[in-house]
């Protein structure tokens, strides 16, 4: 699925999710990327990301999508508000 089609998609059914899914590990095995390291590099992302600006934990989504011959790291990440710092003179 493509970072277009979901934000203008429409609803997909349970057998393309899942197809999806399918493929998501099957190019996680390929990237020789772990569930495990999946996990970890999303609780990392999470924190640098929380310095920043407040965001939904709860819906964030962190896939692998292969086009061609590469396979590129793509983040769903909801920002709630961003926090203003104030400047220093």
């Amino acid at each position: 699925m493509s970072l277009f089609s979901r934000f203008f998609g429409k609803e997909e059914g349970s057998g393309k999710t899942a197809k999806d899914r399918i493929i998501m590990v099957l190019m996680q095995d390929r990237a020789d990327i772990s569930p495990e390291l999946m996990e970890n590099m999303k609780r990392d992302i999470i924190a640098v990301i929380k310095n920043y600006v407040d965001i939904d934990e709860e819906r964030i989504e962190l896939d692998l999508e292969k086009e061609n011959t590469s396979v590129a790291l793509v983040a769903n990440i909801p920002v709630l508000t961003v926090r203003r710092r104030k400047r220093r003179v």
